[in-house]
C-alpha cells in the first residue's frame, strides 16, 4: 500500500466501486445495506482501500468456514 494516510482514503461511490471492481449501483447498493466498511466525509461516502481488504480477507475467512463440513468427534 502507500505510507501517506490519504492516499488510502477512497473518495465517492465510484472509486469505491472501481476499487471492488463492482459497477457504481452495486457499491450504493451494498453501502445501503450497510454491506461495506465505509464512512462519510460530510456527505460523501469514503473508505480505506487498506480497511476494505481486511475486510475482504474477514469475507474470505467467513466464507471458507461456513462451507466447511461439520467436524465429529470420536466420543
Amino acid at each position: 500500500m502507500t505510507n501517506r494516510p490519504a492516499d488510502d482514503i477512497l473518495h465517492g461511490a465510484e472509486e469505491i466501486a472501481n476499487f471492488l471492481r463492482l459497477d457504481k449501483r452495486a457499491a450504493y447498493h451494498a453501502v445501503s445495506q450497510n454491506h461495506l466498511p465505509v464512512f462519510r466525509i460530510g456527505a460523501k461516502i469514503c473508505a480505506r482501500k487498506s480497511t476494505l481488504l481486511t475486510w475482504i480477507e474477514s469475507q474470505e475467512l467467513q466464507a471458507a468456514n461456513d462451507n466447511r463440513p461439520p467436524s465429529f468427534s470420536a466420543a
